[in-house]
């Protein structure tokens, strides 16, 4: 089967860039499906082919990218009356780059193995600045051969790429790495709180932190450039969807038969957040409701 043929489906604020990137530097002829006009119409100017239909998709390309918001979306479509179970066939190749529930992800390549398409779980970290510039972080679930025929592509987004272990391993991997995120978020966020209140100035608390053992990615992104300024801005990763990332990884604790009583701290502080106001902001907000 021809690997030159891409088909991208959901091109939003990750999968835009994305897209635009495999088709700028794979050398591949990429076709792309989204609810919205406009994406496709930027997309255009870099010889992305507009797909009425996610049909039209399948039947143009031979490895197939979703960027979706999260498991219901990536469901709909998957298992949809006109969706990617319904029109794909033997030797084609799904690359889901969303984040997603382990048990799904792991039923829905079941599915796809059964009528021989191939599936990997392929979530990505960082910003949409790193989707831009192509230096993505990519967690890989697939198997060797797979990989190797998927990772040219994943090379054209990502500047770091794990194969993590077979199908699902990616999604574990990235769900693992959000959780410990969060938690790190609420901890800067409690100390910086609690440093303003006992008098302590913000610049000699970050300084402070950043020379010792409490460095780390979370002080020098989220803390110093987010909760210090108090600046959350929309169309970053919002503190709904972190909440759903969340949920995922404490599903996946319970399935494997543990209570994670950080995680759900943390859990709680978003909902309050979201609560007063602040699910379309960035999520370090959740330090606003942490100082009320």
């Amino acid at each position: 089967m021809n690997h030159n043929r891409v088909g991208f489906i959901g091109v939003g604020v990750m999968g835009e860039p994305m897209c635009r990137n495999i088709a700028q530097h794979s050398g591949a002829t990429v076709t792309a499906f989204d609810l919205n006009d406009e994406p496709l119409t930027r997309l255009a100017s870099v010889g992305v082919i507009r797909a009425e239909s996610i049909a039209d998709v399948v039947q143009s390309a031979s490895i197939i990218f979703l960027s979706l918001p999260g498991g219901p979306e990536l469901e709909g479509v998957c298992r949809g009356d006109d969706g990617l179970l319904a029109n794909t066939a033997t030797g084609q190749t799904i690359v889901d780059t969303s984040t997603a529930p382990v048990k799904l992800t792991r039923a829905l390549a079941a599915q796809f193995q059964d009528t021989d398409v191939d599936y990997a779980d392929t979530p990505i970290a960082r910003t949409r600045q790193a989707a831009e510039a192509g230096t993505l972080s990519i967690m890989v679930g697939a198997s060797d051969e797979v990989y190797a025929r998927i990772e040219p592509f994943l090379k054209c987004c990502a500047s770091d790429i794990t194969h993590c272990g077979n199908v699902g391993c990616g999604q574990v991997s990235k769900l693992m790495n959000n959780m410990v995120l969060f938690q790190n978020v609420v901890a800067i966020a409690e100390a910086l709180n609690v440093a303003r209140g006992a008098g302590l100035s913000d610049d000699v608390l970050f300084d402070v932190l950043s020379k010792g053992s409490a460095n780390s990615f979370a002080l020098q992104n989220h803390g110093q450039k987010a909760i210090w300024p108090d600046e959350f801005p929309e169309r970053a990763f919002p503190t709904t969807y972190a909440q759903k990332d969340l949920s995922y990884a404490l599903q996946l604790a319970e399935d494997c038969g543990l209570d994670l009583s950080g995680a759900k701290n943390a859990g709680e502080l978003l909902e309050v957040s979201r609560a007063a106001g602040y699910g379309d902001l960035y999520f370090p907000a959740l330090a606003r409701i942490i100082g009320d």
